[in-house]
This record gives structure tokens, C-alpha cells and sequence, in this order.
């Protein structure tokens, strides 16, 4: 079964773009209830200097960030005056999940406005107030766009759910099976196929018993991620350029660019194939190549069955390296299965492109919980997984809090433990004067931003130190990466660019370790970056000279070298 009853190829979906500009006002359908108006490309200079997508990013969720005027809901000024926190931590890039106007009131992926702001987040001149502080800092800003679905709420969804005549009807996917007819469909364990107006997922088991069939020929909408957010019909030109259009009304703000969300579920052809189609990875392109129009955008995708493909020049650009993470975190927690992890982590950029995004964890509870949580609070090995991620290639996501050990909140449903008020003081007033719009991190009272900062040895330091490193040293933020090695609990790689290089060791073990460097140059010096030897000058040794150098490493250390 087709997704859609539009059929054209892509091909033909995206050479005809250029022509409905022409044609839609020529239609003779009502006004729309939200704005479709044509948006202009508008191309200025970047604010930024070229590359300045190789730093570190952080994943900021606005709504748990910082509260500027009392409500308990973070927002957009409130995020304006913590920029110089992140400028000194080192941070370059800002994610910004999603923050237009939605019909979830918390996360934002039920989109029912793509040019308006979230009203309690602030408005369009705030949003324009934390592009320029931004910038001013040196720091680039993307956000979140969801291309795949809008909220069940959204006008044009109402419309066409209303009435099979609205002009919005094929801005969605509709199908008049029988749900016997419709039985194939199988994601993630429920049936995408519903009813208008239908709360339940149509055949979960969790849910109430299942309902009888609809009368024959009653048209269901496909919701890939439920009934709340109802999918675009992606072969339709008009959808695609409405958010052509809706990404260059950001952009042409300053914007930085965008994370483009579910981006493999933009088609689906059949009950079997469903899940990246040829036809979704070319639309991904196709928008990417849109933004990349403008001057030292950003794109980075989430494709989570295939991600490396994604990172193609031709689809995204970058995408996120799931599946990293989980090998990152055993081999830093030392376990039985550490050596087998560290050869992963050694291993995974001898496959992957450089440039994809890298993490620990982020919103989604599937990719696992808090860093604390998941090292069960041992700062020690949280520092090995970060100085991990932090100085391999890629560029690195931090997600908020995670800088400082905040916890995620054991006891709320979904993804709402991974999403809570950002620790900035030892309860609650650090994010609002007012009443918080979920209980603040059960760790506050030790791992807030205001008591991390005064100690030297916190894990918060520890950031600042890895990212001024990236920051400091070229070869780290985008150099090759050579040479590495997995010695049982001890991992080596070097970085390499325009004739510097850098050399990190990490012995994720308990106990000391000798490791063999057979392939640092011959003759060569090691300065040490990280940990510094003396407190007047960097330690240096003769390494190379005759042979492979071997060095010795502390348990539980991270040791970074300059290689001369």
C-alpha cells in the first residue's frame, strides 16, 4: 500500500517545487489558518567565523533551562542570561530543542505553528535578542525543526480532518482500508493507522480493548509516533515547500541552522518498507541543500537506524552517532566487557565520517538516562566518558546538566526524568523565583552549577578543562584521527592538522598500566597538554628516538601530549 494517494516520484516531487510558487495563487482555496506565505532567501554574512561548527554544542531544553519571569517555565530571556555561563565553559553551539508553538506544552515535538515562538517562551524580538547575544559571544544557535508530523491540533490538520474537501486534505496521509486490510503495519509495535478524534493507539494491547472496525471506507490518517501528531504527506510539493519556506523565515533571522528531527520517516512506501526509504534520504538532501544556501550553516540529522549514511555530503551532512554513547559509557565504566568496548570506541572512527555528532546522552530516554544515573554517581569514570567523547572527532553534544553531574528524576513518566530544571543553585530558585514546572534534580543540593564552580576538582572544571583544550589545539576541534589503539583498558588515538598533532591516552582500568605507542613519529617530543606536570612549564620527553615509546598511566586517567 502506498503512503499517500499523491504518487509522483520524488524526482518529480522536488523538480516541481520551483513551479508552485507561481501556481498557488492562482488556486482558488480559502485562507489559510496559519501562515503559508512564500518566505523570500534573504543570504547575509555569518556572524561567525568559518568552522565554528567544530566546537562543542549543548542541548538546551528552554522550557527546564533558566526562568526569567516567574512563571516556573524556562524561556528565551532567561536563556540570554546564562550565555556567559556557556561561553566560559567553552561552549560554541547552541541546540535548541524545539521551541514554536506546539500543543504538548513541554517537549515541542507536536508542532502546531513552524513561524510562531512558544508564547511562554517568549516572542520572535526575543528570539532575534538571543541570536545577537549569541553571537556576540561567539557562540552559533540551531534549533529544531520536526518535518515529519504536526500536532493533531494544528489548523490544517483540523481542516482536513473535518472535511475530506478541505484544501489541506492532501497535506496528509490518508488511507481508506480497513484496518483487516491495514494489518501489516506494524511500528514499533502499534498500528500508525487512526481515526480522527481516536485517543487510543489502534491495536496496543496497553490500551482498552481493541475497537470494532470502522464502517467501510472510512478514511485514517498515519501517525508514525501516534495519534497526537499526524504525519505530512511528504510527496506533496506544497508540503515540502511550506517548509522550505518556514526554514528560511528562520534563517533569514540569524539563524545558525537546524537539527532536523525523524528525518528517515519522512516516506513510507509500504507495511515493509517503511523505515529510511530512498525517497526520505532524498528529501533530507534536498532540504539540507536549501539551508546550506546561506553562509556556514549547520545541519545535523536524527537518523537513527542508519546515521553514518546520513552523514553523507549529499543527505545531511552530519547525524548522530547512536550507538557510540553505549560503548563510550561500558568502557569507561571498567566492567568485564571494558576491553571489548574500548576496541569499539578505538574502532568506530576508522568507519564512520569525522563529522558526526557525538553524546553521552540527550532527551530521549531511549538513548539511555543521565550520565550520573547510568555511572551511578562515580565521578571519576563519568570524567573518563567525557574526556572520551569531548576529544575524539565528531562534534560533541553536551546535554544541559550534565556539564555540572545533575540526576536525572526517578518516578515521572516517559521522558520527563532526563528533563528536569536545570541545578543552577542548591533548589529550585536558582531556575525560577516561582513554583517549577516539574521537581528539580534529586542531586541539587551537591551538583549545582554554583557549587561546581567553586570547586577545582569538580566535574564542571573538568569540562572546562576538556573543551579548552578543543578550543585551544585545531587538531582536537577538526584534525585527522590516526593511530588508534585499544590496549586491553587503555585507549590511544592521535589527532592531526595543518602540521600539529595531539596525542590521548585514557586508561580506564583501576590499576596503573604501561601501553606501547608504536606509531608516534620518530625523534618526536610529547608536551604534556593534560594533566600539566609542574606548575611553571609543561613536561617534556624524548619519545621515538629508537623504537616505540612506552608510557606509563595512572588508573582512571586521562593524558593528553603534544607531539613535537
Amino acid at each position: 500500500m502506498k503512503r499517500a494517494p499523491t504518487t509522483a516520484p520524488m524526482a518529480t516531487v522536488l523538480s516541481s517545487l520551483g513551479l508552485i510558487a507561481a501556481l498557488l495563487p492562482a488556486l482558488a482555496a480559502p485562507p489559510a489558518p496559519v501562515d503559508l506565505s512564500p518566505v523570500k532567501e534573504v543570504r547575509g554574512r555569518s556572524a561567525l567565523p568559518e568552522g565554528w561548527q567544530h566546537g562543542a554544542f549543548i542541548e538546551v531544553f528552554v522550557r527546564g533551562y533558566q526562568d526569567s519571569d516567574g512563571d516556573g517555565v524556562g524561556d528565551l530571556r532567561g536563556l540570554i542570561g546564562r550565555l556567559d555561563y556557556l561561553r566560559d565553559l567553552g561552549i560554541k553551539g547552541i541546540w535548541l530543542m524545539p521551541i514554536t508553538a506546539s500543543a504538548d506544552h513541554d517537549h515541542g515535538y507536536a508542532t502546531t505553528d513552524y513561524r510562531a515562538i512558544d508564547p511562554r517562551y517568549g516572542t520572535l524580538a526575543d528570539f532575534d535578542a538571543l541570536i545577537r547575544e549569541a553571537h556576540r559571544r561567539g557562540i552559533g544557535v540551531v534549533m529544531d525543526y520536526v518535518l515529519n508530523h504536526s500536532a493533531r491540533e494544528h489548523a490544517l490538520f483540523q481542516s482536513a480532518a473535518a472535511d475530506p474537501g478541505s484544501p489541506w486534505r492532501d497535506w496528509f496521509v490518508w488511507s481508506t482500508a480497513s484496518l483487516g486490510e491495514l494489518k501489516d503495519w506494524d511500528i514499533w509495535g502499534h498500528q500508525p493507522w487512526y481515526l480522527p478524534g481516536e485517543e487510543a493507539r489502534v491495536g496496543d494491547a496497553a490500551s482498552a480493548p481493541p475497537k470494532p472496525d470502522a464502517p467501510a471506507g472510512t478514511p485514517r490518517y498515519f501517525a508514525v509516533f501516534g495519534p497526537h501528531m499526524p504525519d505530512f504527506n511528504m510527496r506533496n510539493p506544497a508540503v515540502v515547500k511550506y517548509h522550505a519556506d518556514s526554514l528560511r523565515f528562520w534563517l533569514n533571522r540569524g539563524l545558525d541552522g537546524f537539527r532536523l528531527d525523524a528525518v528517515p520517516h519522512l516516506i513510507e512506501n509500504s507495511a515493509q518498507d517503511w523505515n529510511d526509504q530512498p525517497e526520505s534520504r532524498a528529501l533530507t538532501g534536498w532540504f539540507t541543500r536549501q539551508i546550506k544556501r546561506y553562509p556556514h550553516r549547520f545541519v545535523v540529522c536524527e537518523a537513527t537506524a542508519e546515521p553514518r549514511v546520513y552523514t553523507r555530503d549529499d543527505i545531511c551532512g552530519s547525524a548522530f552517532a547512536f550507538g557510540l554513547e553505549r560503548a563510550v559509557i561500558d568502557a569507561a565504566k571498567g566492567g568485564d566487557g571494558a576491553p571489548e568496548a574500548v576496541a569499539k570506541v578505538a574502532d568506530f572512527f576508522t568507519q564512520a565520517p569525522l563529522t558526526m555528532a557525538t553524546m553521552l546522552s540527550n532527551h530521549d530516554i531511549f538513548a539511555g538516562l543521565r550520565a550520573w544515573d547510568q555511572f551511578g554517581g562515580d565521578e571519576a569514570r563519568y570524567k573518563l566518558a567525557a574526556a572520551t567523547y569531548l576529544l575524539l572527532p565528531g562534534t560533541p553534544f553536551i546535554y544541559y546538566g550534565e556539564e555540572i553531574g545533575q540526576a536525572g528524576v526517578a518516578g515521572l513518566p516517559g521522558d520527563e526524568p532526563l528533563r528536569a530544571p536545570m541545578s543552577w543553585t542548591d533548589d529550585a530558585r536558582g531556575f525560577t523565583p516561582g513554583q517549577p514546572f516539574r521537581p528539580v534534580s534529586p542531586n541539587a543540593s551537591t551538583h549545582n552549577a554554583r557549587a561546581q564552580a567553586a570547586d577545582p576538582g569538580s566535574l564542571l572544571n573538568f569540562y572546562k578543562a576538556m573543551l579548552a583544550l578543543r578550543n585551544g589545539q585545531p587538531a582536537i576541534a577538526r584534525g585527522s584521527y590516526e593511530a588508534p589503539l585499544a590496549q586491553g583498558r587503555v585507549l590511544s588515538f592521535q589527532r592531526a592538522y595543518r602540521g600539529q598533532r595531539v596525542l590521548i591516552v585514557i586508561n580506564y582500568g583501576q590499576e596503573a598500566a604501561l601501553v606501547t605507542l608504536p606509531t608516534v613519529p620518530a625523534k618526536s617530543t610529547l608536551e604534556a597538554l593534560y594533566p600539566a606536570r609542574s606548575g611553571d612549564a609543561p613536561h617534556s620527553s624524548p619519545a621515538g628516538a629508537r623504537g616505540p615509546v612506552t608510557l606509563s598511566t595512572e588508573p582512571l586517567s586521562v593524558q593528553v601530549f603534544r607531539v613535537r
